[in-house]
């Protein structure tokens, strides 16, 4: 019983310390001191670059019963400050703050930031932000952002600002971010809200956090406060920050007003999905008449099937339009001016193609899709703000088919790797019962790579051959965007870099543009081996994308997504001097995961002076949940000790 007593007394304590530093206060704007300025290092991070000393807000509602234009007004008050450590964190002075700016239904003001230093006589110095360097810049038709930089920023600052943003609308409330891509010492969250409004705020914390409510006269408080948060720092093969993010998603879900019946604002997804096909910047544009052009009618005429049709529409669409970079699901300027301009967004642009494959006869719907960037959407909670993209969806002959036609390298028969195993919403009148969540997953369309390398080793310890690679599916997808940045840069990152001292040269590609078949890159190559007396060493698993291992760290916060099955293959034939043999050669074998999601074989065979070996991995899940990460790492480690096992040499004994 004693070291449970223990424990008991431990977690107390750990408690009571927690709760002392949740009610820490926070200094005003412009108080800071010498010995602020004078740390060194973040306390329960010594490797940060920077750390938020502080980040604090209010989300606050006024309910004017007698207004009737604005009846309710939203503020939403945030102070920040953050220690700058080193020359790593000079980034956290480019500040961005994003607000609904369509139809000035949300405006910044009260904004303040000053940089704080000290002088040679060690006083505390400030240099504020002038008003002259702020400005506004729009992200997308709803959004835009106020952009500054703190002056005069070292290793050392303080930087800090403060700013209100009010909201004439009933959505004012925001999800509030605890933990960000550097340390935080202290974030709280204050929600100040009219006893007639519910409000749910659901946490999304796997650390501790603290919660106190209160009343303030007509008025109920809810307090969030989090200390101590570790950098949310980035992984190899995470799907979304945010998605891990400590956070509290808040949402007003209803008014009860004394006397009257309660008025729920919450809404069902039928009833969003009626709005959606009655909204004049969304379902009604699929009704709008879109003038096909002369070559785009001469194209489908030659085409006799849906599929052939679907594929000609998509290329059209892609080929003659162009995204202006930015994202939304409505059609704000109109898909007819959109057409006419060949210049959209990407709702604009896909509902065109919606619009145009509905017109040729092809049962198409929009798609609502969260991409990876944006993070996984909650089905459980109607709300179409979760997602950041509208595509295209049509199912033929029993494959579902999702198309992005502002993504000039994804063939019409890959669904987008952006949305590669998530959900959609597919959008459709309630009533033909054809609406609903899509997985938009089809086990079929994978990542593969394959390596094939034929090499001679000459008198000088130097490596001659050419290799072939071939990449399908998303392996494809993911060179050819790289491939467009330019030929040399593409070439330093799959070949050169991976394998240091490599000559590479004759570099040739095919099928660069004809994106349903493998993009094909042949290239001669010449590479040092690595020498020991009368031994040399050299491996198999060169140009193979398997030269580093990138799951090394023993702990990980987040899963493991690659968002589709992968088939790596590996087949070199080696050529040796005469006057050398193979010494003993590792050993062929097959790797099996326990729970057989990982498959990796290694077949050598030697005759004379010449090998020839094959290696194959399988990935056989797009996902790899964190609480499987343990295994994933151990079999991950085992996998590269077969990759970087070495074929050794050495000279025969003289006769």
């Amino acid at each position: 019983m004693r070291p449970a007593i223990l424990t008991i007394l431990l977690v107390t304590n750990l408690f009571i310390a927690k709760a002392q530093s949740y009610d820490q206060k926070t200094p005003a704007f412009g108080k800071v001191s010498k010995e602020d300025l004078a740390i060194k290092e973040c306390a329960f991070d010594k490797a940060a670059e920077a750390y938020v000393m502080f980040d604090v807000c209010e989300m606050y509602c006024s309910f004017f019963p007698n207004s009737a234009i604005y009846p309710v007004s939203m503020e939403l008050e945030r102070h920040v400050r953050i220690k700058i450590l080193n020359t790593k964190g000079l980034d956290q002075a480019n500040i961005h703050i994003i607000y609904y700016s369509r139809s000035n239904l949300e405006e910044i003001g009260n904004l303040s930031a000053q940089t704080y230093n000290t002088d040679a006589a060690g006083n505390v110095t400030s240099i504020k932000v002038e008003k002259s360097v702020i400005y506004d810049k729009k992200v997308d038709a709803r959004f835009s952002e106020k952009v500054f930089t703190f002056p005069e920023v070292k290793p050392g600052s303080i930087i800090e600002y403060k700013y209100k943003i009010r909201s004439n609308w009933f959505d004012g409330l925001r999800n509030w971010y605890f933990q960000k891509s550097i340390p935080v010492q202290l974030s709280r969250v204050s929600i100040n809200f009219p006893v007639e409004f519910e409000v749910r705020a659901i946490p999304h914390c796997s650390l501790l956090y603290n919660r106190k409510d209160k009343d303030e006269g007509n008025h109920t408080v809810q307090t969030y406060t989090m200390v101590n948060l570790p950098a949310l720092r980035d992984e190899p093969y995470i799907s979304c920050d945010e998605d891990y993010l400590q956070r509290l998603e808040p949402r007003l879900v209803a008014i009860n007003f004394a006397g009257q019946p309660r008025i729920d604002l919450t809404r069902t997804w039928p009833q969003i999905i009626r709005s959606l096909m009655e909204d004049e910047d969304f379902g009604l544009q699929l009704k709008k008449e879109i003038p096909r052009t002369t070559d785009l009618d001469a194209a489908l005429t030659q085409k006799k099937t849906p599929l052939e049709k679907m594929a000609t529409i998509y290329y059209y669409v892609r080929k003659n339009m162009e995204w202006n970079t930015y994202d939304n699901i409505w059609a704000l300027d109109g898909v007819k001016a959109a057409w006419k301009d060949k210049k959209g967004t990407s709702g604009e642009i896909n509902l065109i193609l919606v619009n145009l494959l509905k017109d040729a006869g092809i049962n198409a719907h929009p798609v609502l899709v969260s991409t990876l960037q944006n993070g996984r959407v909650n089905p459980v909670v109607p709300d179409i703000t979760q997602f950041d993209r509208v595509m295209a969806y049509v199912e033929l002959d029993g494959k579902k088919y999702v198309m992005d036609a502002t993504d000039k390298n994804t063939p019409y028969n890959l669904i987008p790797h952006s949305v590669s195993y998530t959900e959609g919403m597919v959008i459709e009148k309630p009533l033909t019962f054809e609406w609903g969540w899509k997985a938009l997953w089809e086990e079929k369309q994978t990542y593969r790579n394959m390596v094939y390398v034929i090499a001679e080793l000459g008198k000088d310890d130097i490596l001659n051959g050419a290799a072939n690679v071939s990449s399908s599916g998303y392996a494809r997808t993911e060179r050819i965007t790289d491939l467009k940045n330019g030929k040399e840069k593409f070439v330093e990152k799959y070949f050169k870099s991976p394998n240091p001292g490599v000559k590479i040269d004759s570099v040739s590609i095919e099928n660069e543009s004809a994106d349903t078949l493998e993009l094909k890159q042949r290239f001669d190559f010449s590479m040092p081996v690595s020498a020991s007396g009368d031994y040399k060493y050299f491996k198999l698993s060169m140009f193979s994308g398997f030269e580093q291992n990138q799951f090394v760290a023993d702990t990980r916060f987040s899963d493991i997504f690659f968002g589709a099955n992968q088939f790596h293959t590996i087949i070199v034939n080696f050529t040796i001097p005469e006057n050398y043999e193979f010494d003993e050669l590792p050993k062929n074998l097959k790797m099996i995961m326990p729970d057989t999601s990982i498959i990796a074989t290694r077949i050598i065979e030697r005759k004379n002076n010449e090998l020839s070996a094959r290696i194959s991995v399988e990935f056989r899940q797009p996902f790899y949940g964190l609480e499987n990460y343990p295994e994933f790492q151990e079999f991950y480690k085992q996998l590269f000790d077969l990759l970087n096992e070495q074929i050794v040499i050495k000279k025969k004994a003289k006769p």
